[in-house]
């Protein structure tokens, strides 16, 4: 992998084939590994960067007291200057939905594309004005759950009261997919999770209404309806948004039904290439 020396810590990423950046975003407690069926498909004809989001994967643990969407995609930024492509296309899973749409917010036109997959402004199941986050805190909850069950069965508490509140199968229709994610998590420090999971929670969405790069939001059919609504809503209001709804998939939708993703992604790719 590359590293992207920053101030605070290092940034690694991977890099496949030649051409216009394509550069994915992972979701939380996941890593660059998440995007492989999109890296074999678009290898051909893209130059296709996975990164590992602070407190992920090969970049692990920074100095950074604290963790944000903003600080992300202030990496994300830094990225994109080493890589020194001209209109690049952005796709973010989840977290990473929030971290390109934050980017979208910076710079409206200076992507070429954007695909958000399981695309999210706030965390699900409870959506609260950010006046009230500050008064209704789950991070006391988190902090003492984190120290009895560690990241993998806060992260399975955390999923139980999800599917519990929307009725849905959520993550991931796929057994596998599903064990692997949670594995994955137990590869995160206890004090990383907090972190990740703070930004996620303290994130302030921005409107969109000024994005005028072509957007393209897709949720599985299993997808909390809450989230459904955040995507249609990001469809909405950037200039050219579209939103597409894949069957027996989950929040995860890259990974269940990854043929299909990369069929709609590509399908759009053609479109804005032709536009």
């Amino acid at each position: 992998m590359a590293a992207l020396e920053l101030d605070d810590g290092t940034i690694h990423y991977q890099t496949s084939g030649d051409g216009r950046p394509l550069v994915f975003v992972h979701g939380g407690w996941m890593d660059g590994t998440a995007w492989e069926p999109q890296v074999n498909h678009f290898a051909d004809e893209y130059r296709v960067v996975t990164l590992d989001v602070r407190g992920h994967g090969s970049t692990g643990a920074t100095d950074a007291d604290q963790y944000s969407i903003e600080l992300f995609t202030d990496d994300l930024e830094a990225l994109l200057s080493r890589l020194e492509g001209d209109q690049p296309i952005l796709c973010g899973l989840s977290l990473g939905s929030m971290v390109v749409q934050e980017f979208l917010d910076r710079h409206p036109n200076s992507a070429s594309a954007a695909i958000l997959g399981g695309a999210v402004r706030s965390m699900p199941p409870v959506e609260l004005p950010t006046a009230m986050k500050s008064l209704w805190s789950p991070l006391p909850a988190l902090t003492t759950s984190l120290s009895l069950s560690g990241s993998t069965g806060t992260f399975q508490s955390m999923l139980q009261s999800i599917q519990a509140t929307t009725g849905k199968r959520w993550l991931s229709v796929d057994s596998d997919v599903r064990a692997e994610a949670i594995d994955g998590v137990g590869d995160i420090s206890a004090t990383e999770y907090r972190k990740i999971f703070d930004a996620l929670y303290q994130y302030d969405p921005p409107e969109l209404t000024g994005v005028e790069t072509p957007t393209l939001v897709v949720h599985g059919d299993q997808e909390a309806s809450l989230v459904k609504r955040q995507g249609s809503q990001i469809a909405a209001e950037v200039a050219d948004g579209t939103r597409v709804e894949l069957s027996d998939s989950g929040h995860l939708v890259n990974l269940d039904r990854p043929h299909a993703f990369n069929r709609v992604t590509a399908n759009f790719l053609e479109r804005v290439t032709a536009a």
